[in-house]
């Protein structure tokens, strides 16, 4: 357990430097600044040998520890122990999800892949496994990659105020679309909302804690990534909220009943829009379609596609936005837009 001295902020500077001088200041971990019931303070963070007491202050243990980004890179850290060759072949970054680090491996470093997640794991004390990524496969997109280090693969990784618990060998969590998911927590208020493609409530989850629709219903055909999904709805404490289904979207979804459709799936999504659209009230809504595409046809392929189909349907198209959410792989993008359909 990590240990604390919580303490009113104006006692902070005096704290920092008693700990310092005391030589029992963690260094690994950041100074932050606490809002609870009774009050704001900040949390020193030290180490054990702090003793139970400083300056009157007890110390205590500390939930959810924020460390420091490590000092030194990866590359750093094992020069000593690989080739110059090797080091050359080093990846220069990692993902990290709850306590759980992620890094790929290329193939010339196979022989010394335990080397490098020992180090890993040095560098990040937050992490208690490190697994080895080989990319993604198969219809549900599922993560293949290997324990290295550690004690287990099922985390609980917090953002933005939501607890995501998963396994990381069996479902996907792309960090590249953070600023999607923080925006897609503002939209919906008192709307229903139906998220075609749920996973383990990677849109449906921030949207019912920030946002409290009326009601999301969330589809998710991956029966791993569904147990997840109501593990999450239950974490999160928005039971009230979201309606979990099992199942295929393009059957599952319902008729006419939503004011707002997420379609937060890349690959084949365009197969998915008649049944996307019929889904929505017949006023009309709002459809977030995601799709991936090469870079050239980026702001007109996604827009044609839902035009095509909405006018099949008898309905029109107003695009409100196409925004880049990241370079999915070389020369193609992964675009989201925003079209309201009427």
């Amino acid at each position: 357990m990590y240990r604390t001295i919580r303490i009113p902020p104006e006692k902070g500077e005096e704290i920092r430097e008693k700990a310092i001088s005391g030589k029992f200041l963690d260094t690994k971990r950041k100074i932050r600044r606490i809002v609870i019931e009774e009050g704001t303070f900040l949390e020193i963070p030290v180490t054990r040998t702090a003793g139970e007491t400083v300056e009157g202050f007890p110390v205590i243990d500390q939930k959810s520890p924020e460390f420091l980004k490590p000092s030194v890179s990866l590359k750093e850290c094992l020069k000593t122990s690989l080739s110059e060759s090797e080091i050359a072949h080093i990846p220069s970054g990692w993902q990290i999800l709850g306590d759980i680090a992620i890094v790929s491996i290329p193939d010339a470093l196979d022989e010394k892949k335990l080397l490098i997640a020992e180090a890993l794991l040095s560098m990040c004390p937050k992490c208690r496994s490190v697994v080895r990524d080989f990319g993604i496969e198969g219809q549900f997109r599922q993560p293949k990659r290997e324990l290295l280090i550690g004690s287990g693969t099922e985390t609980v990784h917090k953002e933005h105020g939501c607890f995501f618990k998963q396994d990381v060998t069996k479902v996907m969590y792309s960090k590249g679309n953070l600023e999607e998911r923080k925006r897609m927590s503002k939209l919906g208020q008192g709307e229903t909302v139906v998220d075609m493609f749920a996973g383990i409530g990677y849109f449906s989850i921030p949207m019912a804690v920030h946002a409290h629709p009326e009601k999301i219903i969330s589809i998710e055909i991956n029966p791993e990534s569904f147990a997840y999904l109501k593990e999450n709805i239950r974490l999160n404490h928005v039971e009230d909220i979201i309606t979990p289904i099992l199942g295929d979207c393009s059957q599952a979804a319902p008729e006419g009943e939503a004011d707002r459709v997420i379609m937060g799936y890349v690959g084949t999504t365009h197969h998915y829009l008649e049944p996307a659209i019929k889904t929505l009230k017949k006023r009309g809504g709002i459809l977030h379609y995601h799709e991936t595409v090469p870079e050239n046809l980026a702001w007109t392929r996604p827009e044609e596609r839902i035009k095509k189909t909405a006018g099949c349907l008898g309905k029109k198209v107003e695009v409100l936005a196409i925004r880049r959410i990241k370079k999915y792989s070389p020369g193609v993008l992964h675009v989201v837009v925003d079209a309201r359909i009427f």
